[in-house]
């Protein structure tokens, strides 16, 4: 099917547990695109100097800005001399998620979950050792327009914000086809992390929710993730995405005892060993399925000492 669509997937290697990203080549208006460029490091460098040493690339579309889908978007734009497109939202939050000011408040923030200081400086180190993987940042030469229509391979698709997983994700829809590059909005075996970080949606999971709805009204056939294989049937996934955070947060709730903290009710719901990467993705959800069950009025949020504890209304 990628061969009929005129797309080509480039399999990205990642140092972490989820130890890829799909990012992908394709004809545009007038040249070659790609989609997505993966962290900037070594083996990346190296990867995309293979695959596009006989490609004239001409833009970069980036579809937000997590490190594996932004990193070494402003490294390949200075090598290809290409134009980069991405949302407004997802570009400030790309050139400002690891600047000297949000980085600093990231221990304080730890503060509020009740977090241990060792493992909180742990985590600050972590986000801090991205800065070379995400930098240079890139030059946007234009923000993506809702509904506006781009060429991608043989086909026209149809721009969609999909906010969620981040707060201005893009996704790629082709009605005539029934194709959806979904990007990280929804993913074949794994969930999307959907994570609270202190700065921007404060109800993430909300917001997420919405846009799965949102794409479920779609005629959606083919999806193409950016983790995993692409996978038919893109309705039945989203029905058991949304049974997944209904469950989620029903063990959310059942973890709430009197005057909880985040970081408690964080080991309850991971109960397996976590790097310290993973923790900071495992606290990042915990807060976004609290402040939904929160929105919803079933939970309060009190802050004594500086630290945030839950209770059931």
């Amino acid at each position: 099917m990628l061969e009929q669509l005129g797309i080509q997937l480039i399999r990205l290697d990642l140092p972490f547990r989820l130890n890829h990203v799909n990012c992908f080549i394709a004809e545009g208006e007038d040249g070659h695109l790609v989609i997505d460029t993966g962290l900037h490091n070594e083996k990346t460098i190296k990867r995309w100097n293979d695959e596009l040493q006989q490609k004239s690339v001409t833009d970069i579309f980036v579809t937000h800005h997590h490190p594996d889908h932004f990193g070494y978007a402003g490294r390949l734009q200075q090598k290809l001399n290409a134009r980069v497109t991405m949302s407004e939202i997802e570009y400030k939050m790309g050139t400002n998620m690891w600047q000297k000011k949000l980085l600093d408040k990231l221990t304080e923030n730890y503060k509020h979950c009740a977090i241990p200081d060792d493992i909180s400086k742990q985590m600050y180190e972590n986000t801090k050792d991205f800065i070379p993987l995400v930098t240079p940042y890139p030059t946007v030469h234009r923000y993506f327009q809702e509904y506006e229509r781009v060429k991608i391979g043989n086909f026209e698709y149809e721009v969609l914000f999909t906010p969620g997983h981040s707060d201005g994700l893009i996704s790629f829809y082709n009605a005539e086809k029934k194709v959806l590059i979904s990007t990280d909005h929804i993913l074949p075996r794994i969930t999307p992390n959907i994570s609270y970080w202190f700065v921007g949606d404060d109800n993430p999971l909300k917001t997420y929710l919405a846009s799965l709805d949102k794409v479920k009204q779609l005629d959606i056939d083919y999806v193409i993730p950016s983790h995993g294989k692409p996978f038919y049937d893109g309705g039945k996934r989203i029905a058991k995405i949304i049974e997944h955070h209904d469950n989620r947060l029903n063990e959310t709730l059942a973890a709430v005892k009197q005057h909880s903290t985040i970081y408690n009710i964080c080991q309850q719901l991971f109960q397996f060993e976590l790097t310290i990467h993973e923790t900071r993705f495992a606290i990042g959800e915990t807060i976004a399925h609290l402040e939904y069950l929160r929105d919803k009025g079933i939970l309060s949020r009190t802050k004594v000492n500086n630290v945030f504890h839950y209770d059931i209304i």
